[in-house]
């Protein structure tokens, strides 16, 4: 299945059926007086968050949603049945924006939750509704109302309890397939990785989910490379493994540029909390290892650790730190949560 992580949608929401101006006829009945009905609403437009998708293809090629008109009113006093809705089913993580792509409407975590986008016009009232004791026959009927109407931007955003960052060929890839059930394209050239991906990693009897982006260059906030409009799918992650190929030239340079993009896109990816490893570490001798080690340690204030997703050195006990960090983050929301505490019962 394509990935789409981005679409623009039209939605209109149906208009509201017309009243109906009608007399009633019948033998015997002398003065038989209005008996038109109300118009039906129109249908609304919903948004829901629903399971079992992970990408927004289902707007790639049809991006126009109306519902339907509410049903006219009829004689003997019969009202038009309500218009149909239309509901957007999105998966978890959608954002809602309006048109100029960054006023939010809302954000979609959560299974089940729904959201109105447009609302149906009102029916109009049949002349039935406008008879009074000195007009006893109105000639008169409303139409109904028109729906309402706009354009909004979808875009989802992966949640995952950790992401993985670094330049392209920095063995992101190779460590998503080596912890997960995840198959990723994995090759030796840079941007192997076209669109994110995600695995659910094992730890003991303890699970997270793990988020794998395109490869990051320098200037990718203004575009260079794949950009870094990816970047919006770690944003909700507690953690950031920062990935560095071991076999690269400098891998100080390698941090500061990747440091450097996460800095420039903003949204706090800056200040989550990092871990930071040398990748690829079988690839080396043990004398030119303590040397790269050496430099990143400069330049990152602290020992970075050292791991080989081919070979599995080392990716235990990198798995073992990212969820002590997840673990952690979990705890704190549950704690800040008025729901997380359990409350003592007092007499």
């Amino acid at each position: 299945m394509k990935f789409l992580d981005q679409a623009k949608v039209y939605v209109r929401s149906g208009d509201g059926g017309a009243g109906a101006v009608s007399f009633r006829r019948e033998k015997f009945i002398e003065f038989g007086g209005p008996d038109g009905g109300d118009g039906g609403r129109g249908g609304d437009v919903w948004v829901e968050c629903v399971d079992g998708l992970n990408t927004l293809i289902d707007y790639r090629y049809a991006q126009h949603f109306k519902a339907k008109t509410g049903v006219h009113g009829m004689g003997r006093n019969r009202h038009g049945a309500k218009g149909g809705d239309v509901t957007l089913k999105v998966p978890k993580g959608t954002e809602i924006l309006e048109e100029d792509g960054e006023t939010l409407i809302a954000d979609l975590t959560e299974v089940g939750e729904r959201l109105l986008l447009a609302k149906g016009g009102n029916g109009g009232f049949g002349n039935a509704y406008f008879k009074t004791s000195s007009n006893q026959a109105p000639r008169r009927a409303n139409p109904g109302l028109p729906g309402e109407e706009r354009w909004i931007w979808l875009r989802l955003k992966l949640i995952a309890d950790a992401g993985l960052v670094g330049l392209p060929n920095a063995g992101k890839s190779t460590f998503l397939a080596r912890t997960t059930s995840a198959k990723p394209k994995i090759a030796d050239y840079p941007f192997t990785t076209l669109h994110p991906g995600l695995g659910v990693v094992r730890v003991g009897n303890r699970e997270f989910v793990l988020a794998d982006i395109p490869g990051l260059i320098e200037g990718a906030h203004e575009g260079t490379g794949l950009g870094d409009r990816f970047l919006g799918h770690v944003e909700r992650c507690g953690v950031l493994l920062h990935l560095i190929d071991a076999t690269g030239d400098d891998v100080a340079e390698a941090y500061r540029v990747v440091r450097g993009e996460l800095e420039a896109y903003g949204n706090g990816l800056d200040e989550k909390p990092e871990i930071v490893a040398l990748s690829k570490v079988d690839a080396l001798s043990p004398d030119l290892l303590k040397g790269r080690i050496k430099a990143l340690k400069k330049a990152i204030g602290r020992e970075p650790m050292t791991l080989s997703a081919a070979s599995g050195e080392g990716v235990d006990d990198a798995l073992r730190v990212i969820w002590r960090t997840v673990d952690k983050g979990r705890r704190a929301v549950d704690d800040m949560s008025p729901v997380g505490k359990a409350e003592t019962w007092e007499p």
